[in-house]
């Protein structure tokens, strides 16, 4: 089972609009050509589809990632509107993966550029997770991790200890998945008998340098995604991004 992410999209409502480098919507064709060039059984969205959170973004982005061969899913990051995202397809809550299973977790706060899952989805997920044993991803746009980069630190995930205190009694998740740092990362969090590794993507659109103590740009990184093999209770993922 090959599962891949796609993140930070940036579209706006003008197709022909460019971010800061390129044009947000030819970059997420390209990452999607490539994609579909790795033959992914699941493609996961994980965040800041739109820019400027217009309905007409929405449906660019809809548009783009319905050609991708495999079947495809989204959740929402810091700059999105959840009801316009809901409007174009649903939010799931989790992915059946086979032996596996993907959670969805929505770290959207309304107004704020950091995320938090508040004590309601907190609960949801610990009884998500002690309803079912398999080997679980759980996959988010707000990093529950210090990145080491300060100004991304600092709009992160606001209840992250808590968020840690639910994962802590479930042996069966094996990695966390993030958007929103637009640059591929590797961490891992510490648990009293275990370590979690958790992984950033680089986004479809601007890279982000990384350790930076301040917002830049990395200019000389391009747009990407990760992939995630799926094996007998482990995985392997990386990155790829778009040639030259």
């Amino acid at each position: 089972m090959r599962l891949a992410q796609l993140t930070d999209c940036h579209l706006l409502a003008d197709p022909a609009a460019r971010g800061r480098i390129g044009v947000p919507l030819r970059q997420l064709e390209a990452v999607v050509a490539a994609v579909n060039r790795q033959r992914p059984d699941r493609v996961v969205v994980t965040g800041d589809i739109s820019q400027d959170e217009t309905a007409t973004s929405y449906r660019l982005a809809e548009r783009v990632l319905s050609r991708l061969d495999a079947p495809w899913c989204w959740l929402p990051g810091n700059h999105d509107r959840t009801d316009r995202m809901a409007d174009c397809r649903p939010l799931p809550e989790a992915l059946d993966l086979g032996d596996w299973r993907a959670l969805l977790l929505d770290t959207h706060v309304s107004g704020r550029e950091g995320g938090e899952l508040g004590a309601e989805r907190r609960s949801a997920l610990d009884a998500s997770l002690d309803g079912d044993p398999r080997p679980t991803l759980l996959m988010m746009h707000h990093p529950p991790l210090p990145v080491g980069a300060a100004w991304l630190d600092a709009i992160g995930l606001a209840d992250a200890e808590a968020f840690w205190r639910v994962v802590a009694p479930h042996g069966q998740i094996r990695g966390v998945f993030f958007g929103h740092v637009h640059q591929a990362f590797r961490g891992v969090q510490a648990l009293a008998d275990r370590e979690i590794p958790l992984y950033g993507c680089p986004a479809t659109s601007d890279q982000f340098l990384p350790d930076s103590p301040t917002f830049a740009l990395d200019e000389a990184s391009r747009p990407g995604y990760r992939l995630i093999d799926l094996g007998e209770g482990e995985f392997e993922t990386w990155v790829e991004r778009l040639d030259p």
